[in-house]
């Protein structure tokens, strides 16, 4: 993949990220540190962008249909009892 002209940067880590970084490179999975941030941004960006789809494809929809036709929404207290009650089965189901 070809690269656009690099801008240097200084920022601050927490050690913990420091060092996965440094496991990383050290793995052989990538050459230098500035990789595995490249990588990290890479993935975030994919990971806001499936967010944005999401948003866009089915929670504007599901809400544009909610407010065609408020009678279709599922009361709050509904749902969680709907909830407690699947997982008190599934916890039964354990025991």
């Amino acid at each position: 993949m070809p690269t656009s002209p690099c801008e240097k940067r200084t920022f601050s880590l927490p050690r913990e990220q420091d060092r996965f970084i440094d496991r990383l490179v050290r793995s052989g999975k990538y050459a230098s540190a500035s990789e595995v941030v490249r990588a990290g941004l890479r993935a975030l960006e994919e990971r806001d962008a499936a967010v944005e789809r999401w948003l866009r494809e089915e929670v504007v929809i599901a809400y544009d249909a909610l407010e065609a036709d408020p009678k279709r929404a599922i009361p709050a207290g509904d749902v969680f009892a709907a909830v407690r009650a699947r997982h008190r089965e599934k916890r039964s189901r354990k025991a």
